[in-house]
């Protein structure tokens, strides 16, 4: 007998099971004891329509009339509990399921390096995530409900109809090898389906995020019509996806109709012989038919079982292959803290590359001085990201060491040597939220006093007086709704706020106009003070003040000063 799931299914199913359906076993108990009592109470329904056609019918007995009305009615209620449980606990259940899968994404989202994330697109994060945990949640409550609801419902009729008629029983079941046998063609399809589906969708979510993040870009360059055609084809392939799998799915409809048509038509004509020709009892022929009736939506549901459980894999494994790439930021806290006590870097002999392409950094060596300015000027690809880069442990140097106050930083533990740099960008992103909760970031237990001094220093007052919410203004997605300059102020006073010893700039203020520009200028300053400083700079206005000069081209020190 072939397995339920081909090997490479089964091995994350049951690491799901492991994982996520096991913790909530005692609630599993309790939706089984719901789903027993559903069973349990339809067998008797059905079992109850011989008594109704002989006592009502037949021997035409009032008070058997009432004892049974009162028996379907004491049957239905208990059945009606039993499904509103089953419901509610199993809803319970998936969402934390949902909940958990999701963090676990999350958590292993957080630990992967820059790389990673250089390389795919966010959206697929996203798809992703919502994919991968209706799929989870799916999958347990696939199996979970075919074996309790549905199995246990079938078990229960097909015990009516063999006590009432065991050789009819047997002729209708002679129709699952076949139902069986027709589906496994279908089951074999539906993973390839649902992973074509999964690919449309996540390409529509790329398409709009970056038709509404680059909308500016997108109208001022008349590229409508050409992500229109984008879009267009994208949902194309969704729709052509999803209706792929309707098809699959809808395949098992015609098969199980006819074969159970098939199956009723034999029980009609044999059933009816019965009672016809041998005097067998009608109430027993109508319990039987009864009971075959309804164990065909829960048969025709478990034909389809193996198909969804199928189709929902698709995503458990997606979700297990995600989880096993190597995390690129492991748990170091075990490491020593990274003390800053003077703020000096040094570069010793570094050397790195990505991923085994040509070095970025070919061994480089120099210092910065603490409490001093240093600029890092070239052209773009010289490396001089890449020395940001390394200094907050985004990445790590094939050879050569990075060391602050002597101490080298590959023996520091990450989360102290992030905690050393205020860091403010070309492009300050801001997170969706107000002024004040983004300036916040850079010290959540920072005082009124802290915060009002942090934002006079950054000359973030000067626009904030002129907004409605003052500090409680939304920023919007990506903080579109302030301006560059507005933007560049919040993130200065954001880093003043984190009181970190060395400050690294990235062309803080190149995109600005003159005024924004003085206002940042003024803003850096205070934030310079007293700390190290290191920036990249291609305008010479930029780097005019700063002690020393250190000049990059391809990956190499030309020039010190």
């Amino acid at each position: 007998m072939k397995p339920l799931l081909a090997p490479a299914q089964n091995a994350p199913f049951m690491r799901l099971l492991r994982e996520e359906a096991r913790p909530n076993l005692a609630a599993y108990a309790l939706a089984f004891v719901c789903m027993a009592v559903i069973a349990a109470t339809t067998g008797l329904l059905a079992w109850l329509m011989r008594d109704i056609v002989n006592k009502v019918f037949l021997e035409k007995s009032m008070s058997a009339t009432w004892w049974l009305a009162g028996a379907v009615m004491v049957l239905s209620l208990l059945k009606g509990i039993g499904s509103f449980g089953q419901q509610v606990i199993l809803t319970r259940i998936g969402n934390r399921i949902v909940a958990s899968v999701q963090l676990r994404i999350f958590e292993h989202l957080l630990k992967q390096g820059q790389s990673f994330f250089n390389d795919a697109h966010s959206t697929q994060f996203l798809a992703q995530q919502a994919f991968i945990a209706t799929s989870a949640r799916g999958a347990i409550d696939t199996v979970i409900t075919a074996i309790g609801r549905n199995l246990l419902s079938v078990i229960a009729l097909v015990t009516v109809m063999v006590v009432q008629d065991p050789t009819m029983a047997f002729g209708s079941m002679l129709i699952m090898p076949v139902a069986i046998f027709g589906l496994r063609r279908l089951i074999r399809r539906m993973p390839k389906a649902v992973m074509r589906g999964f690919t449309s969708f996540a390409e529509v979510m790329r398409l709009t995020s970056e038709a509404a993040q680059g909308i500016r870009v997108l109208k001022s360059y008349g590229l409508e019509a050409d992500f229109r055609g984008r879009m267009k084809a994208a949902v194309a392939a969704a729709a052509s996806a999803s209706n792929r799998q309707a098809l699959i799915t809808a395949q098992t409809a015609p098969l199980m109709e006819t074969l159970g048509g098939f199956a009723v038509a034999f029980i009609v004509v044999y059933g009816g012989s019965r009672v016809i020709y041998h005097d067998q009892s009608p109430g027993a022929f109508f319990s039987f038919i009864t009971a075959l009736l309804m164990a065909y939506e829960p048969i025709k549901r478990l034909a389809r079982f193996n198909l969804e459980l199928n189709g929902r894999l698709v995503g458990v494994k997606m979700f297990y292959d995600f989880l096993e790439q190597p995390a690129e930021e492991t748990d170091d806290s075990a490491l020593p803290d990274l003390v800053v006590s003077a703020g000096d870097i040094t570069f010793a002999n570094v050397i790195f590359s990505y991923r085994d392409r040509e070095p970025v950094l070919d061994d480089i060596s120099f210092k910065v001085a603490a409490g001093k300015s240093t600029a890092l000027v070239g052209p773009s690809g010289s490396g001089k990201s890449t020395i940001f880069g390394l200094l907050q442990k985004f990445y790590a140097p094939q050879s050569g060491a990075v060391l602050i106050d002597g101490q080298d930083i590959a023996r520091c533990n990450r989360a102290s040597v992030r905690q050393a740099f205020g860091y403010v960008g070309q492009d300050a992103f801001l997170f969706q939220g107000t002024i004040r909760s983004n300036i916040m970031l850079g010290d959540p237990e920072a005082s009124a006093a802290q915060f009002a001094a942090a934002c006079h220093a950054a000359h973030v007052s000067e626009f904030v007086d002129d907004l409605r919410d003052g500090y409680d203004t939304m920023v919007g997605e990506h903080g579109l709704t302030l301006s560059g300059g507005q933007r560049q102020r919040v993130a200065i006073a954001r880093a003043l706020l984190r009181k970190a010893p060395i400050v690294l700039l990235d062309e803080a203020t190149s995109a600005l106009d003159p005024r924004s520009e003085q206002a940042v200028r003024e803003g850096l300053a205070s934030l310079a003070q007293g700390r190290t400083v290191l920036m990249i700079a291609h305008r010479r206005e930029t780097y005019a003040h700063a002690d020393r000069v250190i000049r990059l081209d391809a990956g190499r020190i030309s020039e010190a000063a």
